[in-house]
């Protein structure tokens, strides 16, 4: 089947071409953040959280040493700075793939739900 973007003028079938392939990888790359794991840390690792590339949380583990009753609000923050540091490592990783992927002029995002 022919590509019905080669025609295009001005190198506008070119550009669609890209973008076509674009979202062809982007999709593999939805994949592959949904199978990566990536982990933040608090209080020197007393609190771990494990997210997906693509931000959701799988586990969260927290030491013994940092339940404290009388002391609920640092377990809070604790919490707190380990979730935000996983998501910033997912977003970190996805900004990552999506550069090897986007052609050039496009910026890091895609048309249509992804990322």
């Amino acid at each position: 089947m022919a590509n019905p973007f080669g025609k295009l003028p001005g190198g506008l079938g070119d550009l669609m071409k890209q973008a076509q392939k674009a979202m062809s990888d982007a999709k593999v790359i939805e994949v592959e953040l949904a199978q990566a794991r990536v982990e933040g840390q608090a209080g020197g690792g007393l609190v771990k959280i494990v997210v997906t590339g693509k931000c959701d949380v799988v586990e969260v583990k927290i030491a013994k040493e940092a339940v404290d009753p009388d002391d609920v609000e640092t377990l809070e923050d604790l919490i707190t700075v380990a979730a935000r540091e996983a998501i910033e490592k997912a977003n970190a990783l996805r900004e990552e793939k999506l550069k090897s992927v986007m052609p050039a002029g496009m910026g890091n995002t895609l048309p249509g739900g992804f990322f």
